[in-house]
């Protein structure tokens, strides 16, 4: 089993920026693709952004240009660099592992809320 805990939200101006933290624990050698997945009120969950245990990486188009991920496996912890952010990027961040076999982990989420 996986744990993954996220940090990093809160309120930000539109336009700043933001970096958000996903510290896995338990079986991390298991876990393949890590990804950001966001929910804003009244819609369902979305892809932003994945990445390889080699470093390979897939963004959603909303993001594109504004959002980086990345990852330190020596440190089991993954990131998502969000600059120039807009009001419609307000929503929940969710963290999730995915590992080479067996079921995705989940963390709690974190709440990102830009302001116009």
């Amino acid at each position: 089993q996986v744990q993954l805990v996220e940090s990093g939200g809160g309120l930000v101006q539109a336009g700043g920026s933001l970096r958000l933290s996903c510290a896995a624990s338990g079986t991390i050698f298991s876990i393949n693709t890590m990804a950001w997945h966001r929910q804003a009120p009244g819609k369902q969950r979305e892809l932003v952004a994945t990445i390889t245990r080699s470093g390979s990486t897939i963004y959603a188009d909303s993001v594109k240009g504004r959002f980086a991920i990345s990852r330190d496996n020596a440190k089991a912890t993954t990131y998502l660099q969000m600059n120039s952010l807009k009001p419609e990027d307000t929503a929940v961040y969710y963290c999730k592992a995915s590992p080479i076999l067996g079921s995705d982990s989940w963390g709690q989420g974190t709440q990102v809320t830009v302001s116009s």
